[in-house]
């Protein structure tokens, strides 16, 4: 049995703060800074800083009143997740993979099915300690300059060491609904449809994303919370959780299992390491089958060059590796997956749908560092595997291609992963000039780096 998380109070979290502050102060003037995390969900090469921040005493639930949480910065969903539930309750947003963290998710981005009602996970924060470059530690609410500023900055900011958050009651099952659309006009009128309406054929929709499996083979899943009694599919064992949206068309999961159905198979992508042939899947352990460890599977391949070694032995052109999330806006979700198709050729793809939670208010564009629009439907288009192109990869063509045609689209790209664009663009795109302004204030001696230094690749 593994370790119950329980609440760990204000006294541990004191000590914990007491600990990272002794750390950061303790750092040579002139060292890089960050975080000492165990576990990480970044697809961007980081060089070896040596020694990070003592955050080991900031990664628990402080305590649950209620319909909110006091929650640390590197608490992970799964320990934030099971502590809420046992109060019937969860984030607003829970993003797919149990190893993100809360502060991860705010200073970065997250999304999941429950966006298209609820945002992203920074809309559902009341208030949070930041922890900036200057070694302060600074308590920022939404219409704060730092509190805005701060989603999408990626540590450039400084870190959130504590957060309140919103919670939402929850019964324990979830019934799911799969429906096929030919083509991706007809999937983006229903969106629409059950966006403007928070229902489909008359039933309430509490969850919505989906799958595009091919051109003319694209699955919505439509999820309703549920107090009503009966039986659960399991896919944390044999069976594979996107595989099923092509074979059924309902189904019902615990709460739990919901939150982690994407975690198990790490969407799709454990297919590259056999996790899904059926007789490694039976010799795979259970607790194994999770994202956390294929990320590390992953750098292996990374460090020691595996995948590239067996497409020299097959024959087959060099690769390059395809990682991205993006936000394409609904009415043009048709026009980008044509030309996905066309130019980079990669299946499936998630797709999740998007509304911010806040309204435009004075500004149609409320987070200064990652720009969608108010009032606007979008819908996160997920794509991560390897594309092979020849001997052009190591310039990386899909990636920068998909990045012009984002923008072209009037989308916006995550940061999670490898980026290549010029400093005047990125600055354009990404609130470069409000974010430096920001960062002056909070960090005056430029101990952080900036933005464009963390999230660009080398050149």
């Amino acid at each position: 049995m593994g370790v119950v998380h329980v609440p760990v109070g204000w006294e541990q979290h004191s000590a914990g703060v007491a600990r990272l502050l002794e750390s950061y102060a303790a750092l040579p003037a002139d060292a890089p800074v960050r975080l000492a995390k165990r576990t990480s969900n970044l697809f961007r090469g980081r060089a070896a800083l040596g020694a990070g921040l003592d955050v080991s005493g900031l990664d628990g639930v402080i305590e649950v009143v209620g319909d909110v949480a006091e929650v640390q910065g590197m608490c992970t969903y799964e320990h934030l997740v099971e502590v809420t539930l046992a109060h019937g309750r969860i984030p607003l947003v829970v993003p797919q993979l149990r190893t993100i963290t809360l502060g991860g998710a705010v200073s970065g981005l997250g999304i999941e099915a429950t966006s298209f009602r609820s945002g992203l996970p920074h809309e559902s924060v009341l208030d949070m300690d930041v922890m900036t470059g200057s070694g302060e530690v600074v308590t920022t609410k939404p219409g704060d300059e730092l509190f805005d500023a701060f989603p999408n900055s990626y540590g450039s900011l400084g870190y959130a060491i504590r957060l309140r958050i919103e919670l939402e009651p929850v019964p324990p099952y979830v019934a799911l609904r799969h429906v096929r659309f030919d083509d991706a006009d007809a999937l983006a009128g229903a969106v629409g449809r059950v966006v403007a309406e928070g229902a489909w054929a008359g039933e309430r929709v509490d969850g919505l994303d989906g799958v595009a499996f091919t051109p003319d083979d694209l699955r919505l899943t439509l999820a309703r919370w549920t107090d009503e009694p009966g039986p659960t599919s399991d896919y944390t064992g044999q069976q594979v959780f996107y595989r099923s949206l092509q074979h059924r068309s309902t189904d019902r999961l615990t709460m739990l299992d919901y939150l982690w159905r994407w975690d198990t198979d790490w969407f799709w992508c454990s297919r590259a390491f056999g996790a899904q042939h059926p007789l490694v899947r039976r010799l795979w352990p259970r607790r194994l089958r999770r994202s956390d460890v294929y990320w590390r599977l992953v750098a292996l391949d990374r460090r020691f060059g595996i995948g590239d070694r067996l497409d020299r032995r097959a024959g087959r052109p060099q690769g390059e590796r395809v990682v991205q999330d993006v936000e394409i806006p609904l009415d043009r979700l048709a026009e980008f997956l044509a030309w996905f198709d066309r130019e980079v050729g990669m299946r499936p793809v998630w797709l999740c749908p998007l509304r911010l939670r806040r309204g435009a208010g004075e500004d149609d564009r409320p987070w200064p560092g990652y720009p969608l629009t108010a009032g606007t439907t979008y819908v996160n288009v997920g794509f991560w595997g390897v594309v092979n192109v020849g001997p052009d990869a190591p310039e990386s063509p899909r990636n920068r291609a998909i990045e012009a045609k984002v923008s072209e689209l009037g989308g916006h790209k995550s940061l999670y992963s490898e980026a290549f664009y010029e400093p005047d663009e990125f600055a354009r795109l990404y609130g470069g000039e409000h974010l430096a302004r920001v960062k002056a204030r909070h960090d005056p001696d430029d101990r952080l780096a900036t933005l464009y230094d963390k999230v660009v690749q080398p050149r």
